[in-house]
């Protein structure tokens, strides 16, 4: 049986996201679309090419690009500018109906050859998420409605890409041009346009209502997004209502906005932070290729004592990286390793390691504060591992990344709300993964998981989180709560697997 999905009704509005804090004029209003809204955000986007974009910088190119699905809040899937999609038997040709009636700003049509250059384009740049498209060995503009992607292999995170960076459609006009104009002339079918005479590039960006979008109106005439360098200005712009909505992910900031009667805050879990451990192998530690060394790493660390000293308690212990929002997530893996450091002194023991050994970790002070270090220091040198920091500037990354020095990083990792997300990201060869280890249970059960839609692999998808777990590829610590904020004009819905939400998720309170 081939599998069609269909949507219920046609697109509503424009985009999905992922990292929005920026700011807006005035803020309120009606939805009929009166109000502006401004976002505070720490992140400075190199460029509003598609070609380009990734992460948390996505909503300064949904405002002006639509993409070919559309991810909703609770994280599944509508039409976009793909109003259906069907996959073939084995799941290696994802068949996609386009819209007919979108139009780019110069008259161009939005049709199959557009979805080809943008994606063939996307596919062989430089950009960080060009890596998502690495199973499509072909698309085929079968014709002006109608095209099929060609996958080498299945790959159940597609849909969610085509929702994402890889599923933004630009004019192909301006491909190739000298200069790349899209870089600062972002020209796509999107619900806004650039106001290229209020923008400051890295300082303030201001869309403007397209006025012959081709969807429902959004709620806000104008939304502008201002960088900001930490966190204290942010909350003070909210204050002051200079803002209207922002994510605040440090503790001392989240504890300063509660106190604000007129702020309206919204929690969310979504990063984990924990210690990655690459080097399940043990080829630059020995020790790390034995299960029950990882294990006892776990037993060492004092996770709650952690989670209350260095974030006040804001965030969730977890033992598991698969977010609480996928078909893998497991609560009762949250709390599989007990504190227990005599538990890991007697797993050093029966690994050969009873005196302990060395592990030298990358620190990038951002990532890994004094309190953080010491803290990993004082529990990992409880059982006999002693921690040594090699203090690096991020600029050195390619120390981790790609001369490969450590066996092991802390870091903050987001949690998808896709289970192929979070496999590609850490368990897959890649940087999650970058040794490219692996064992019989993983081989065993990623054809599986890879050959149906998750719905259909939870047995397997469950299967494979509790082997993660139990043979310690992971040692993580806990899920960090940030903190939506809006100065109570603005009502905002979080994003399934998202650090911050779509555009589509902001509305007049």
């Amino acid at each position: 049986m081939k599998k069609i999905i269909r949507g219920t009704a046609l697109l509503a509005a424009c985009v999905t996201a992922t990292a929005l804090t920026g700011c807006a004029d005035s803020g309120g209003g009606e939805a009929g679309g009166t109000a502006n809204l401004t976002i505070a955000t720490l992140t400075l986007p190199q460029s509003l090419d598609p070609a380009d974009a990734t992460g948390s910088a996505l909503p300064f190119f949904q405002a002006v690009y639509d993409t070919l699905v559309k991810r909703e809040a609770d994280g599944s899937f509508s039409p976009m500018l793909a109003t259906e999609w069907e996959y073939d038997d084995d799941r290696t040709e994802l068949k996609l109906t386009l819209r007919g009636d979108v139009k780019f700003d110069d008259g161009s049509p939005f049709d199959a050859a557009a979805v080809k250059a943008n994606m063939e384009r996307f596919a062989k740049g430089t950009g960080a998420s060009a890596k998502t498209l690495k199973d499509v060995e072909s698309i085929e503009a079968v014709d002006k409605t109608h095209v099929t992607l060609h996958l080498a292999q299945p790959n159940p995170a597609m849909l969610y890409y085509l929702s994402d960076a890889a599923g933004l459609m630009a004019n192909p006009a301006g491909f190739g041009e000298s200069g790349d104009p899209l870089k600062t002339k972002p020209d796509g079918t999107g619900p806004y346009d650039l106001d290229s005479g209020r923008t400051a590039i890295g300082t303030k960006w201001v869309y403007k209502r397209a006025p012959d979008y081709w969807g429902a109106r959004l709620p806000y005439n104008e939304v502008t997004f201002r960088y900001f360098d930490n966190e204290t200005a942010i909350v003070n712009g909210i204050k002051t209502g200079q803002i209207n909505a922002a994510l605040l992910q440090a503790t001392d900031q989240q504890t300063r906005i509660e106190s604000d009667p007129k702020a309206e805050t919204t929690k969310q879990e979504f990063d984990f932070q924990g210690l990655l451990l690459f080097d399940r192998d043990g080829k630059i530690t020995p020790a790390l290729g034995d299960p029950r060394v990882r294990q006892a790493l776990n037993h060492a660390i004092d996770r709650k004592t952690m989670l209350d000293k260095l974030r006040q308690g804001r965030g969730e212990l977890t033992d598991q990286v698969f977010g609480t929002q996928t078909v893998a997530y497991d609560e009762k893996l949250d709390a599989y390793y007990a504190h227990d450091p005599a538990k890991a002194r007697d797993l050093l023991k029966q690994a050969g390691y009873a005196d302990g050994f060395t592990l030298k970790l990358p620190r990038i002070t951002a990532i890994v504060p004094d309190a953080l270090a010491a803290s990993l220091k004082t529990d990992l040198g409880a059982i006999g591992v002693e921690v040594v920091w090699d203090v690096i500037d991020p600029s050195q990354v390619k120390r981790i990344y790609t001369e490969r020095e450590y066996s092991a990083m802390v870091m903050n990792v987001g949690q998808s709300s896709n289970d192929w997300v979070t496999i590609g990201g850490l368990v897959l060869p890649g940087i999650g993964n970058m040794f490219g280890t692996t064992d019989a249970t993983v081989r065993k059960l990623l054809p599986e998981i890879q050959a149906a839609p998750a719905d259909k692999a939870q047995a397997d998808l469950r299967a494979l989180n509790e082997h993660l777990v139990k043979d310690a590829w992971f040692v993580p610590f806990y899920r960090m709560s940030y903190l939506h904020v809006s100065d109570g004009s603005v009502k905002i819905k979080p994003q399934a697997g998202m650090a911050v939400p779509s555009i589509y998720n902001y509305s007049p309170a």
